[in-house]
């Protein structure tokens, strides 16, 4: 009896778990394990929920694991996941407790091979190819020569200063309004959409450039994002784009109706020079007048012919009026161009003095010196006030240390307590029992003799 009752009490004693509480242990121990891992794999059976997380699974030859990018991870992520592509994925090992399933949570993708901006760059570039917003049919001419000039780019980049300096030398008198737009980083993408619809609603631009200067992949991908292509795509006047230097392309450049290489040449190709005009018109009118006087000798060849003197005489005089209405024409013509060049450069100067008048530098140099004498005020406040504390404080201490029971033990008295709190009458202290004595160096545990 005494071996059985020693055989059954080394039996361990049996857990029994519930199948939540085995999937919650089963889940703490992958999460301390797995909790930060990258894993490598194609993607297959890919799903987009309607809540926006995917769904889809990591496949090698013979293993494949479940994984999940819940919507608030994959929203920032370059491109977009698709079947058969080899990626690197890092996130943690959960457990879906409802199926007992384990599963990856991905916080990021990366694709093996190719680069993630790269991918997502050929991804969007066949999606709008496949949508036509490529097609040359849709692009449109810009107009000959355009008076009024939209912009939309950064006011501090060096890419703006350009373009004002060629468009004014170029053509004196144009009328140039700028959209101040960040080019690169958090929010860029909705300012230069709304640049471009900015100009396109109102219809006051006969022709947009949209640009910035040169920068890295990272730097210009602004310029590659779906919601910027489709707002060039849907601008109702002719757009320009000019970004970066003459190696980069980006979608924009696709999309808009001219790509320029740079910004700088974008404003030659927007308005042709002052000088090509006149030369245009000083052509013409010689073609003009070459065809009248070739016309007027094969007519006084024929009358000659003819023999017919009055009617030379007539045609003299026909031919001389002619040509005092081609004098009169001319004459107008020359004054109708100086009028309008003399217009233009009167706008100019008074676009510049207003440029000059509303010159925010002076009013942001007061502002500056407004704030330093205030931080200066602030500053000698704050230590106004903290000198004051640090008196007061210096008071309060000298005053504890006058009343602290400690200088009064420096004298030569004892603190005398036992358990029920302190000694303050011999009754309280009967013999044979235990004391408490504390001195101003050091403490002593006594008894009562009597």
């Amino acid at each position: 009896m005494e071996q059985f009752a020693l055989e059954f009490d080394l039996t361990p004693e049996r857990r029994i778990f519930s199948v939540s509480e085995i999937n919650a242990a089963i889940r703490a121990m992958l999460d301390q394990e797995f909790r930060d891992i990258w894993v490598s794999g194609e993607i297959s059976g890919l799903k987009l929920a309607s809540s926006g997380h995917y769904y889809f699974t990591l496949k090698e030859r013979d293993a494949q694991l479940k994984c999940v990018a819940f919507r608030s991870a994959h929203r920032y992520w370059k491109f977009k996941p698709s079947d058969g592509l080899a990626v690197l994925a890092r996130g943690r090992i959960d457990v879906y407790e409802v199926r007992g399933e384990y599963q990856l949570l991905i916080e990021m993708l990366e694709p093996q091979g190719l680069g993630a901006l790269q991918l997502a760059f050929e991804q969007l570039k066949k999606k709008l190819a496949a949508e036509g917003l490529f097609a040359a049919e849709r692009k449109r001419r810009l107009p000959r020569f355009p008076r009024r000039i939209g912009i939309v780019t950064s006011p501090r980049g060096a890419a703006i200063a350009d373009m004002i300096h060629i468009l004014s030398r170029r053509f004196p008198g144009l009328s140039i309004r700028l959209f101040p737009a960040l080019v690169q980083g958090p929010g860029s993408v909705e300012e230069v959409c709304r640049g471009i619809e900015y100009f396109s609603r109102g219809g006051w631009p006969e022709v947009v450039i949209v640009g910035r200067g040169g920068g890295s992949l990272e730097d210009l991908w602004t310029f590659n994002e779906e919601a910027v292509a489709r707002s060039i795509a849907a601008c109702s006047v002719p757009v320009i784009s000019a970004v970066g230097h003459e190696t980069d392309v980006t979608i924009a450049d696709f999309v808009a109706d001219l790509r320029a290489p740079t910004p700088s040449a974008a404003a030659e190709l927007a308005v042709p020079t002052r000088e090509s005009v006149e030369d245009r018109i000083a052509a013409a009118q010689g073609k003009a007048l070459q065809a009248v006087r070739y016309r007027l000798a094969m007519l006084d060849r024929r009358l000659r012919q003819q023999g017919v003197d009055r009617a030379l005489g007539v045609l003299h005089r026909r031919i001389g009026r002619g040509l005092q209405r081609v004098d009169e024409q001319e004459y107008h013509l020359r004054e109708r161009l100086r009028s309008i060049f003399d217009a233009r450069e009167r706008a100019s100067r008074v676009l510049e003095a207003r440029l000059r008048y509303f010159d925010v530098r002076p009013r942001l140099a007061a502002g500056r010196r407004r704030l330093e004498a205030a931080s200066s005020l602030s500053v000698e406040s704050v230590r106004r006030h903290l000198a004051g504390r640090r008196s007061a404080f210096a008071q309060v201490d000298t005053q504890l240390h006058a009343l602290s029971p400690l200088k009064v033990l420096e004298r030569g008295y004892a603190i005398v307590s036992n358990r029920s709190g302190i000694v303050k009458d011999a009754a309280a202290a009967p013999p044979a029992s235990r004391i408490h004595v504390r001195l101003a160096k050091g403490e002593l545990d006594a008894s009562v003799d009597e």
